[in-house]
């Protein structure tokens, strides 16, 4: 019996920056993967007659004066829609570039976008939560992939679509096993709330054991070494609150607010949602957008 053939359109965008209702396409690439294996690709640069900013040259390098002569979203749109076929998307945070894509289909041709999207990035998450970084540079390190001229649009395309295979057959592999759990659901929900106070404990415990250490130093204790070589010391820092208001001038002299500030980015979503602030105030927070990316959690709501 044949093998059945699996298509999937490995892509990446760049942008003139990161709202997608107001930014375009700089670039364009996606390969056609074929059972895993590159079988075509598309690549090109794209006028978007519109101002690209700053910060986003700064990430991908594309000035205005290489893209003055790219067709434009108009004349790529069709060629791109062409490529990509009503095949799944697969992309790192595929969020992103699905929906400039889709803003460029609605403006062009009237349509949305209906593919399948597979997102790199959650999947890398869900197999090594551990790790610190789930970046696409990350991802290609964890499946010895080289990723040579990062964040230019075919250069990403091609080392997610060599990464990417070796991901999703132990993404699979893993999904195969949660399926075969869900009859055990109730079960493991009881399981994990034991695994929980477990660790609720440990921490605990572990509390309690450097409040001895810190008893320890704190009357004359000197450093010790455990046999395997780790050390275990003692150190006081102190740290002042600062009123910000007065400082905030000074720190952008300086360069360093937002290494000094970090925003709640939480509450400025909903901010610039609600109803309680006029539309110029609301574009120019927009306009400051650095990134789109998408959460999905499971809630515990704990019976008091």
């Amino acid at each position: 019996m044949p093998r059945k053939k699996i298509i999937e359109i490995v892509l990446d965008t760049e942008t003139t920056g990161l709202d997608y209702t107001r930014e375009k396409m700089v670039e364009f690439a996606a390969v056609r993967l074929e059972n895993g294996k590159i079988k075509d690709e598309f690549q090109t640069l794209i006028n978007p007659h519109q101002h690209i900013r700053k910060s986003s040259m700064a990430i991908h390098g594309i000035t205005p004066e290489m893209v003055e002569d790219a067709p434009s979203e108009e004349e790529v749109m069709p060629k791109i829609l062409e490529f990509i076929g009503d095949y799944p998307i697969v992309a790192h945070n595929a969020i992103f570039d699905y929906m400039f894509l889709n803003e460029a289909s609605l403006r062009v041709c009237g349509k949305e976008l209906t593919n399948p999207r597979v997102d790199t990035q959650q999947m890398f998450k869900e197999v090594y939560p551990e790790l610190e970084s789930h970046g696409l540079e990350a991802l290609t390190q964890k499946f010895n992939v080289d990723l040579s001229n990062h964040h230019r649009a075919m250069a990403d395309t091609m080392g997610l679509a060599l990464a990417y295979p070796k991901l999703k057959k132990l993404y699979l592999q893993k999904y195969d096993w949660e399926v075969k759990q869900l009859d055990n659901v109730e079960y493991l929900f009881e399981r994990f709330l034991r695994i929980q106070q477990t660790v609720n404990t440990l921490q605990s415990e572990l509390q309690d054991l450097k409040s001895v250490f810190k008893l320890y130093f704190e009357q004359g204790g000197v450093p010790i070494t455990s046999p395997t070589g780790d050390i275990l010391t003692y150190n006081s820092k102190q740290t002042f609150g600062y009123d910000l208001a007065e400082i905030k001038d000074v720190l952008d002299e300086l360069g360093a607010f937002e290494k000094a500030v970090k925003l709640n980015t939480g509450f400025i979503d909903r901010l610039v949602c609600g109803h309680g602030i006029d539309e110029e105030k609301r574009d120019i927070i927009k306009n400051a957008r650095q990134e789109l990316t998408e959460t999905r959690n499971i809630q515990i709501i704990r019976n008091k």
